[in-house]
C-alpha cells in the first residue's frame, strides 16, 4: 500500500473566515469541510443524494490542485461557461512527498465539451481518438484508459465526478476493477458517485454526505446501497408496480 505521505494530496484543509457568504458555504458538508478538513486516502469516494455538495467539493479540490473545473489535465484550460463556486478559494491541499504533480479531472456534465476540445486539439505525441464516433460510455472508457496509460508509472491525482453516467452495470464493474488496480501505479483517486457498484471498489475510504455534513461509512451502511436493495427486491414499494 502506498504510504500516506507519498500521496499527491494527503488532506483538504478549510480556511474559514467567519463570514457567511451564502451558497455553497451554508451547505452542511461544505461547512464541515471548512471546519474539520477532509483526509484523503489512495481512493476516496464521496456518496450522497443530489444537491448535498459532492460535486461542489470534488470541483473545488480539483481546482485547488490546478485542474480546470470543466475537466482535463493540469495543462487544460478551456472553458465554455464558468459556473464553479468560490469554494476552491477557501481550501488548501496538504500535499504528500511525491514526484508527480500531474492530474486529470473527468466529470460527466462537461464530457462533451472536453471530448470536442481533445478532438480539435490533438496531442503532439499520439492522435486523439474520434470520441464523438463512440457512445458516451465507450468514449468515457477509452478516454480514461488513455489517460491512465499516460499516468502509469508516473503517478498523479485522478478526480472523477459521477463517472457512472452512461456506463452499463458491466462497465461500472470494469471501472471499479480498474480503480482497485491503480495503487501499484501510485495514482490517487478522488471520486463522487451515486453508484453502489463504484462505491464497492475494494479498500476505498467512503464518505457519505447529507444535508448536515459528512461521515466515514462502510459500504453496507450506505443509504444508496439500502435503497438499491429495496428497489430490486420490491419495485412496488416505490410506486412502480
Amino acid at each position: 500500500m502506498t504510504a500516506l505521505s507519498s500521496l499527491p494530496v494527503r488532506e483538504v484543509v478549510g480556511e474559514p473566515d467567519g463570514i457567511d457568504r451564502g451558497w455553497p458555504f451554508t451547505m452542511g458538508p461544505v461547512a464541515q469541510l471548512l471546519r474539520d478538513g477532509l483526509e484523503l486516502s489512495e481512493l476516496t469516494i464521496l456518496v450522497g443524494e443530489n444537491g448535498v455538495g459532492k460535486s461542489t467539493i470534488i470541483e473545488a479540490v480539483a481546482m485547488a490542485f490546478g485542474l480546470s473545473p470543466e475537466g482535463g489535465s493540469t495543462n487544460y484550460r478551456h472553458s465554455d461557461r464558468p459556473t464553479e463556486s468560490p469554494l476552491h478559494e477557501r481550501i488548501r491541499l496538504v500535499r504528500g512527498i511525491t514526484r508527480s504533480r500531474w492530474g486529470y479531472f473527468l466529470r460527466a456534465e462537461t464530457m462533451h465539451g472536453l471530448l470536442t476540445y481533445l478532438e480539435e486539439n490533438p496531442s503532439l505525441y499520439q492522435p486523439e481518438i474520434q470520441y464523438h464516433d463512440r457512445s458516451h460510455g465507450q468514449a468515457f472508457s477509452e478516454l480514461l484508459a488513455t489517460k491512465l496509460g499516460h499516468m502509469a508509472g508516473r503517478g498523479g491525482f485522478l478526480v472523477l465526478d459521477e463517472p457512472e453516467a452512461g456506463l452499463s452495470l458491466i462497465s461500472q464493474i470494469s471501472l471499479a476493477t480498474q480503480l482497485a488496480q491503480l495503487r501499484g501505479d501510485g495514482i490517487q483517486v478522488l471520486m463522487a458517485t451515486h453508484s453502489p457498484v463504484l462505491a464497492a471498489t475494494p479498500r476505498a475510504r467512503i464518505i457519505e454526505l447529507d444535508e448536515t455534513g459528512f461521515e466515514l461509512r462502510d459500504w453496507e451502511e450506505l443509504k444508496t446501497v439500502a435503497l438499491y436493495r429495496r428497489f430490486l427486491s420490491d419495485p412496488g414499494f416505490f410506486g412502480l408496480a
